[in-house]
């Protein structure tokens, strides 16, 4: 056994897996970030359902496959919405970030997974991630890997926020001492800001649009911070005609459209503040906020937060990886990590 650990300490490769809602990454040691795909997979809907293709090639089929496929997420909202398709994430994330196989001696893996996820689900992806190929498994939450990704000091007695806004929720939450203090966790995110703008368009416009024109509305035209002079052309299907339209949308009434999830995002950081012991509320009040995740790139988002909170809000370097890279630093410094738990299924 000890020699068996020997050789995978020194040969085998330190993996870390964000299972988001949208985008599953995956980071190796020494290579920093190897894979981002979409967390999509296309399934038959035959009497035997059949996985047919999963990340980038699945999410091309989407709006564009046959009655007898579709195109499902393993991931809603923070939840595990399918189990096997989820499993079936993890093999293919962990085996397209190897570029083949594990091998004999295997992986060391750090896994981030919701706070909301339960123990049985937490165990059926441990069992998918031994059967990948992991023999040494760390598994931690994702607010405190977003933490150690944006390089904050978890261990330090002095607390730090951080909120995490992820595709379908957002953590946030206050470290100290290798520990979270207090969190709120709320099922709002980028999906979510993604669907506020189709409603607005069907809404006002009688306009069709998918996720992908929403996304792109969003990255345009998108602010949590009201008004904006840019415009930009959107197409989809009419509503009152069946037949394909376009129309002209401004940043003003994108901004209007976005701004309950929004709230909702800033409502979270506002429950977590509340609930934060007086010393450490000291703490925050010194060193501020972190965002972090892809929500956290929202235009304006930043200053919104700072000016409902009165406190200095800051964007961290690389903010969509800092979940996916705090989990691969985590393999190093579990021992200082309270809230880091040691996979079961070790060999």
């Amino acid at each position: 056994m000890l020699g068996i650990k020997f050789l995978r300490d020194i040969f085998g490769e330190a993996v870390a897996l964000d299972l988001g809602t949208v985008n599953p990454l995956a980071a190796i040691r020494g290579r920093g970030i190897v894979l981002r795909e979409p967390s999509a997979v296309a399934v038959s809907t035959g009497s035997e359902r059949e996985i047919l293709e999963l990340g980038d090639r699945a999410m091309q089929m989407l709006g564009r496959t046959p009655g007898q496929i579709t195109v499902s997420y393993p991931m809603r909202d923070g939840v595990i919405a399918d189990m096997a398709l989820a499993e079936a994430m993890i093999r293919f994330t962990i085996t397209e970030a190897l570029g083949r196989k594990a091998g004999p001696v295997g992986i060391r893996l750090g896994l981030c997974l919701p706070l909301c996820v339960n123990d049985i689900e937490r165990r059926a992806l441990m069992e998918a991630a031994k059967n990948a190929g992991a023999r040494d498994m760390i598994v931690l939450n994702e607010a405190l890997a977003a933490a150690i990704g944006a390089g904050l000091p978890v261990s330090d007695p002095v607390g730090n926020m951080v909120v995490d806004i992820g595709g379908g929720t957002t953590d946030s939450a206050v470290v100290v001492l290798g520990g979270i203090a207090c969190h709120k966790s709320v099922r709002t995110g980028g999906t979510h800001i993604d669907k506020a703008i189709v409603e607005y368009i069907a809404r006002e416009y009688k306009l069709s649009i998918g996720e992908r024109t929403a996304e792109q509305i969003k990255l345009t035209l998108g602010s949590a911070l009201m008004g904006g002079d840019e415009h930009m052309e959107v197409r989809g299907r009419s509503m009152d005609t069946g037949l394909p339209k376009s129309i002209v949308v401004g940043q003003g009434e994108i901004s209007y459209a976005i701004i309950k999830p929004v709230r909702r995002i800033v409502g979270a950081i506002k429950d977590t503040l509340a609930e934060t012991p007086p010393e450490l509320a000291g703490d925050i009040y010194t060193n501020g906020i972190t965002l972090t995740g892809g929500g956290a790139m929202l235009d304006g988002l930043a200053e919104y937060v700072s000016r409902e909170t009165q406190m200095e809000v800051r964007v961290a370097d690389e903010a969509e990886n800092c979940v996916v890279l705090g989990a691969l630093k985590a393999l190093d410094i579990k021992d200082r990590i309270d809230c880091i738990q040691d996979g079961e299924l070790t060999a």
